[in-house]
This record gives C-alpha cells, sequence and structure tokens, in this order.
C-alpha cells in the first residue's frame, strides 16, 4: 500500500513547485495539534520573507524524527535525494574543516526542509557568496533564571540606543522563547573573529550602563538574576534561530520580526505558526529592508581596542573551539578558586 502523502504547490521566483509531503498528519507540536503538513502550508505562506531573512545563507536544519518531543538532530550538509533547486555551498568549520552546508534560495526548498521533518532553521550570519565575513552583527539577550522576557525589554532598547552611536541600524525579534535577538547590518569586510569583537565591546558597553540588568559573565554562576549578552552567537558556526523559524517549543512560537515601537506591548507566546502568516499579511515584514542601508564595526573595533588596553581581554569561546589566542582558562571560577587537595 502507498504510504499518505500529500502534494503541497509552493510558489516562488522560478514557478510554483510541488512539494511532496508524507506522513502529512503527523503530529508536531501536540499541545495545538499543529501537524507536519502545518508547518509546510506555513513556510510557503510565510516563505517570501523567509527567504528575504534566510535565503542565500549556509543553513542548518534542526530536525525531529517524531515531533518537537522525539528525538532530534542537526543536518548541514544535504542529504540523498534533494532537489535540485536546493543548492549547498562549501563552509569553513572552526576545526579548519570545510564541507558543504544547505542554502534555501526559496519558499519550495523551506517547505521541502520541513518534509524533511525541519522545524527549527538555523542560518549563519553571512551570504553563501562570501561565508567568511559577516553582514550581520548579532546579538542575543537571554534572560537567567529569575528574570523574564519583560527584563530583556529594557537592555534592548539601550542596546539600540548603543548600536546607534556607531552608526549601526539595529533590528530586533523574539527569539520564540525567552529572550530578544538584536541584528544591525553590515558590510561583509571583517572576518567573524572581528565581528566577535565588535559583539564584545557593544555588550561590555551595555553592561557598563546597566550593571545591575545586564552580565557579559560567560559562566552561570557569576550572571545573576541578569540578562545575559551572547556574546558566542557571533562565533563561525554558531547560529540562533532565523527569523520567522518555528522553535521546538509547546505552542508553536516563531522567532518573529517586530518593530521597535511594538516591543513595550508585544507577547512572544501570540506568535506562533498558527498567528504569524495573518500577522505578515496584515502589517508586512519588519525587516524588509534590512540590508538595505548597512554599516561598518570599525568604532566599535575601537571600542574593543580601548578595552584590550585598559586590561579588559578576550573572553572565553564555546568548548567545541579550539583553544583561541588570549583565551582565559576554560574553567568554571568556583572551581578555579578551589585549593588544590593534599
Amino acid at each position: 500500500m502507498a504510504s499518505e502523502a500529500t502534494i503541497l504547490a509552493v510558489g516562488g521566483p522560478h514557478g510554483e513547485r510541488e512539494v511532496r509531503i508524507s506522513s502529512p498528519g503527523r503530529v508536531l507540536w501536540p499541545d495545538p495539534g499543529i501537524t507536519k503538513l502545518d508547518l509546510a502550508r506555513y513556510l510557503a505562506e510565510v516563505g517570501e520573507a523567509f527567504v528575504r531573512a534566510n535565503g542565500d545563507r549556509p543553513i542548518s536544519l534542526q530536525r525531529f524524527s517524531d515531533g518537537i518531543d522525539g528525538e532530534q538532530f542537526f543536518s548541514k550538509n544535504p542529504p540523498k535525494g534533494t532537489p535540485e533547486y536546493v543548492r549547498s555551498v562549501t563552509v569553513t568549520y572552526p576545526s579548519g574543516r570545510s564541507h558543504p552546508q544547505l542554502v534555501i534560495d526559496e519558499p519550495a526548498a523551506a517547505v521541502w526542509a520541513a518534509q524533511m521533518n525541519t522545524v527549527v532553521f538555523h542560518p549563519w550570519p553571512s551570504l553563501a557568496s562570501d561565508s567568511d565575513n559577516p553582514d550581520q552583527l548579532r546579538i542575543d539577550l537571554d534572560p537567567q533564571p529569575g528574570t523574564a522576557f519583560d527584563d530583556a525589554i529594557p537592555a534592548a532598547f539601550e542596546l539600540r540606543s548603543v548600536l546607534a552611536e556607531v552608526g549601526l541600524t539595529a533590528f530586533v525579534k523574539t527569539s520564540g522563547n525567552r529572550g530578544l535577538h538584536v541584528f544591525a547590518p553590515i558590510e561583509p569586510v571583517r572576518e567573524f573573529l572581528d565581528v566577535r569583537h565588535a559583539v564584545i565591546a557593544a555588550a561590555r558597553e551595555l553592561e557598563r550602563r546597566m550593571p545591575q540588568k545586564v552580565t557579559t559573565a560567560w559562566w552561570k554562576e557569576e550572571r545573576g538574576e541578569r540578562i545575559f549578552v551572547d556574546f558566542n552567537q557571533a562565533n563561525r558556526d554558531r547560529t540562533m534561530a532565523g527569523a520567522y523559524s518555528p522553535r521546538a517549543i509547546a505552542g508553536a512560537p516563531v522567532s518573529c520580526p517586530i518593530e521597535w515601537d511594538e516591543l513595550g506591548s508585544v507577547d512572544p507566546r501570540n506568535f506562533t505558526v498558527l498567528s504569524v502568516p495573518e500577522r505578515l499579511h496584515t502589517i508586512g515584514d519588519p525587516w524588509a529592508k534590512m540590508q538595505a542601508n548597512p554599516g561598518r564595526i570599525d568604532e566599535l573595533l575601537g571600542w574593543w581596542d580601548r578595552d584590550v588596553a585598559a586590561g579588559l581581554g578576550e573572553l572565553p569561546f564555546p568548548p567545541d573551539f579550539p583553544k583561541m589566542p588570549g583565551e582565559p582558562p576554560r574553567v568554571q571560577p568556583s572551581r578555579a578558586r578551589k585549593a588544590p587537595e593534599d
């Protein structure tokens, strides 16, 4: 007997494509009962905005074999049977190894990814044509235990001011969970380490202005009840959920671009796979012109140099990275303080 399947017609820049969706009734989000076909239809409906935000970039697919509560894995290179309209680009990872990574160029490619059980899409901050030089500065404002989404809001507004002082235009989106993501378009003329240093410089300035509310402390034991400015999301091959990407969280929330004048009143739980298509239809895409006027990070790098001269150097890298020049010891501070046992 043939397996249950549905053919979904998906429009795009090259006309309509038919994408086969197997097991369309498989429930991905049990609470609202959202199925694999619902997800595919969502991606087709928001396809233009989704591709504008995440397309033409190396992308990692977070795939779930049996709904968001089942096993998951990340897929980077093209799997067997990838359609001809889904391309790849060779990128270099922190280890120095190079490998092809998927690229989404049209809505049908995103719908095909849903057919492959993708729930969350993680695009690089650089274009496929120049993957070594980011064209986006990205900062993750991550609420720590004892804080919530509302605590990230004043931090986001102040970060916007910090970036404006160095000539960068900030855009904001919900993370799809408890935090906020602040992006700024930049000219792709600096490599990842430079962009990381620019992010750290901005994060430290934000921390100086809001020391009781914001922290750059990498170790959780030092963060307290503050918003963590996650500078390590600026590293090569470190990504966050893309704009309009669903999240593998109860309720099927979406990482949703918003206008700055909305930020003080939004509830991120209202941006879901079921509600975001109508929002896009009604108010449009707040990020539609994000890349129109990219800035430069030169002044932020000047701040970095100033801080280094004042004794503030490199911060820890993610544990899967090789040891980096100037990096402090990768040891939890409380353990480092313990005297050796006799």
